[in-house]
């Protein structure tokens, strides 16, 4: 049986928080007139709200849990795969910044 740190699973519960966060803000972003910058995810923002979420939780998670039982690997021998959770743990920390800064934009308070 393969045994991961445990760390793996607050990065990925973090990460999935995350994940949700910009779900909701980019959906509240959309209605006030923002535009979807993600090429891949535009096309699904147009439809439904309900299946964008799942596709972007979909996605974010079955990656998430490929690096974790990859974690060990190293990819071109020298970047480790752990490295890359990090990096999409800090990314979409940085994005849901950048999402409450344009909602403060877009929506001042009163």
């Amino acid at each position: 049986m393969d045994w991961h740190h445990p760390q793996w699973l607050a990065v990925a519960i973090l990460t999935l928080l995350l994940c949700s966060a910009d779900a909701v803000m980019t959906l509240t972003l959309l209605e006030h007139g923002a535009v979807e910058a993600n090429p891949f995810m535009e096309p699904l923002v147009g439809g439904s709200a309900l299946a964008f979420t799942l596709v972007k939780m979909g996605l974010t998670s079955g990656g998430i849990v490929t690096m974790i039982l990859l974690a060990r690997v190293r990819i071109l021998r020298r970047i480790p795969v752990s490295f890359l959770l990090y990096a999409v743990l800090f990314g979409y920390a940085a994005l849901v910044g950048y999402e409450i800064w344009l909602l403060g934009v877009l929506l001042p308070p009163s």
